[in-house]
């Protein structure tokens, strides 16, 4: 075991390395997680897609505030307009989807259903600032002092960002298996700059969320699969995020451990005033959420208002 110095060194490196590599190609990489900001905004929300003023490093330092804070007036907490994306291949050019308009209010939670290959995902890495849409527009009601465009912020800008404001929870959980459930849990608040008492402090208290405190020196080899996706669940939300994304967060546990989770997801939705959109396969749970969107042939279409069966 290493000394907590070189441990909370090494956690540190390894979770700005986890979010370097998450800007990038997100499939594989290690999303680390986000926190909201604290003050008031009187100015646009945040914009996906267009250019704008270039980030500076005031705008770039997002103050903290507490789970769940309101987007400005009545407007959405993300509101998508007519977004476009496409990719040259060697057959021609591939565009997953075009024209494509989606709201999504503070409070919800969302299911976006599909087929393999759609592009559930990767419409969630735009939401997310992970990737950038070739045409459109994406707007997040910030509580940002200025207007931020996401799409064009340098990576450490665009971790910033997401570090503050985005958790994510992947298929893979992506712990590190050399460090500890608290560790991993911890990392994100270390490579923000906490110090490593508070950070763990903060992780112990999320574990407890999860039901996972007496695992917290645990290794995630040591841990069960539906464990290992609940301290997963506790990393994306440990710095406080206003916006969760799921990519399929159940998708490789069985049918008991499945529900057990969502469970998770669902309580820690409602009592930390969260947003969440979640890809899944999963119908069963998809009927949980708010509403159902079907992504297919490029448009969402609503499949159902799971809160309301019979509209």
């Amino acid at each position: 075991m290493q000394s907590p110095p070189a441990a909370a060194s090494q956690a540190s490196r390894a979770a700005r390395e986890g979010e370097s590599r998450a800007s990038g190609t997100q499939q594989n990489s290690t999303p680390l997680v986000q926190e909201s900001s604290s003050q008031p905004i009187k100015e646009k929300p945040v914009l996906l897609g267009e250019k704008q003023v270039p980030l500076g490093e005031k705008q770039a330092r997002l103050g903290d505030s507490p789970l769940g804070d309101a987007p400005l007036g009545n407007a959405p907490l993300i509101r998508v307009e007519g977004l476009r994306k496409s990719y040259r291949t060697a057959r021609g050019e591939l565009t997953l989807f075009e024209g494509l308009d989606l709201e999504v209010q503070a409070g919800e939670m969302v299911a976006i259903v599909g087929q393999s290959g759609a592009g559930k995902s990767t419409l969630l890495h735009i939401l997310g600032a992970l990737d950038a849409p070739t045409a459109g527009t994406v707007y997040f009601a910030s509580t940002q002092a200025a207007q931020v465009n996401v799409a064009s912020l340098l990576p450490r800008e665009a971790a910033a960002f997401r570090n503050r404001e985005i958790g994510y929870v992947w298929q893979f959980h992506y712990l590190l298996p050399e460090f500890t459930a608290e560790e991993n849990v911890a990392m994100p608040l270390m490579a923000r700059g906490m110090g490593q008492s508070e950070a763990r402090k903060k992780a112990a208290n999320w574990l407890r969320e999860v039901d996972l405190e007496d695992r917290a020196a645990h290794r995630p080899g040591e841990l069960s699969g539906g464990e290992q996706q609940r301290v997963a669940l506790a990393r994306a939300l440990v710095c406080g995020p206003r916006l969760l994304l799921a990519d399929e967060p159940t998708g490789d546990l069985d049918g008991t451990t499945a529900g057990r989770v969502f469970e998770f997801i669902e309580r820690l939705h409602a009592s930390h005033g969260l947003t969440s959109i979640l890809v899944t396969h999963n119908l069963e749970l998809a009927e949980r959420c708010t509403r159902i969107l079907r992504l297919a042939n490029g448009r969402l279409t609503a499949l159902t208002d799971a809160a309301n069966p019979a509209s």
